[in-house]
């Protein structure tokens, strides 16, 4: 009897060790946690799967499309949210309009970059000392952003741009990304969310218990905006999937359209 509760404690011991070497978040030489890696895709993917061919065979992969959609359950460290932003009264109306009549005034449909944070998490980064470096894979091109992390302040000669300027800081365990200096071409969310070029984007990045990196952003634009939105966190895997060139965006739908479907591509 002794024996087998010596055993069982022994079990449940290393168990509980396991468990704490599970959930240990990795973290570089100077102590911030590691957000390097490859991270899976968070956009949107054919329900169906995705289908490739090659030397005369057809595989169909299903996708998983868990990285886009809204996590099931609290996430430690997130911010409170809600599912759309707040636009003044003046503002609402446009804002139905576009989203009514989405496949005609969506710029991401005319091969129009999605912007920050629309474009969502990256999907690979390279943290160096004093810089992170994030890919991603779009279809309107494959975006690169330099973000800074040394301290310094937002660039002055900046041209503004879909993906602004960005510079970031550690608050513990959080990388902080501040973004300005936009220009006004984009929308930040697919629900006709027009912006101006006042918008202003934090984006916050960390790692969860489990090693999944999690991506939360807060968009304030007080030109239209009633007050600053922040956006439902994302949860997403870590993959050995690599990069793939995006193929070119070619627009030739415009002239086809018969009425205002919604392609719900994003």
């Amino acid at each position: 009897m002794k024996l087998f509760s010596a055993i069982s404690a022994g079990l449940l011991l290393v168990g509980l060790v396991a468990a704490q070497q599970s959930t240990k978040v990795k973290r570089t030489a100077d102590g911030h946690p590691d957000l390097s890696g490859l991270w899976a895709y968070a956009v949107d993917l054919p329900a169906g799967g995705i289908k490739r061919q090659a030397d005369g065979k057809v595989v169909v992969k299903q996708a998983d499309l868990s990285n886009r959609r809204a996590p099931k359950g609290e996430v430690k460290g997130a911010l409170p949210f809600t599912a759309a932003p707040a636009y003044k009264p003046e503002f609402q109306a446009k804002v139905k309009d576009l989203i009514d009549h989405e496949s005609r005034t969506d710029p991401v449909f005319y091969c129009g970059r999605p912007g920050v944070p629309r474009i969502g998490p990256p999907r690979k980064i390279v943290q160096l000392p004093n810089e992170m470096i994030f890919l991603y894979e779009d279809m309107s091109g494959d975006t690169y952003r330099v973000i800074p992390t040394d301290g310094r302040k937002h660039r002055e000669d900046a041209n503004p741009g879909a993906y602004g300027d960005s510079v970031a800081h550690w608050d513990g365990d959080t990388l902080v990304v501040d973004v300005t200096n936009f220009d006004d071409n984009t929308w930040f969310g697919e629900g006709g969310y027009f912006h101006t070029d006042a918008m202003h984007v934090t984006e916050r990045l960390w790692l969860d218990a489990n090693n999944n990196l999690v991506w939360q952003a807060i968009v304030d634009d007080p030109k239209v905006l009633a007050q600053p939105w922040t956006v439902t966190p994302r949860v997403v895997k870590p993959t050995n999937e690599p990069l793939e060139e995006s193929p070119r965006c070619i627009e030739d739908d415009a002239h086809r359209l018969l009425n205002d479907d919604h392609h719900g591509q994003r």
